[in-house]
């Protein structure tokens, strides 16, 4: 009984390194509220904090382009420190909602990436096994 009290002690904590080892998450903000850049900022700095190797994306469409233009962004020195400090966080922005925009990668903040399609990206994600957060405030 005490063996099997071990392993199961043993494989119990296994699964919890495991499941910290692979915490991938891709956040969905849709809003150019300061108050909703800010949640998610918050958000991602928490996580970062408990588990620094989590893997972490943004996907950016519709309204929220704001947050990473360069010449509107709110936010654009926390992003850029994010970016900076942890290669594992990503920005990636919704290329359609760009055309609908007239916006170009170029005006975009340095490690930006561009993704065809936001829904897409987050299917794609939550496919892999990702978790989903929608940022709304």
């Amino acid at each position: 009984m005490k063996k099997l009290l071990i392993m199961f002690t043993f494989l119990l904590g296994s699964i919890v390194c495991l499941a910290q080892a692979n915490y991938k998450v891709i956040f969905d903000i849709t809003s150019k509220t300061p108050e909703a850049q800010q949640t998610l900022l918050r958000q991602l700095n928490g996580i970062l904090k408990g588990a620094p190797d989590a893997q972490l994306e943004v996907a950016i469409y519709g309204d929220a382009l704001d947050m990473v233009l360069k010449d509107k962004s709110g936010v654009a020195p926390a992003v850029s420190e994010l970016l900076s400090q942890h290669k594992n966080v990503s920005f990636k922005v919704c290329g359609a909602t760009m055309k609908r925009n007239n916006k170009t990668a170029s005006e975009l903040l340095p490690g930006v990436q561009v993704v065809p399609d936001a829904i897409y990206e987050i299917i794609t994600k939550q496919r892999e096994g990702w978790g989903y957060i929608k940022v709304a405030h």
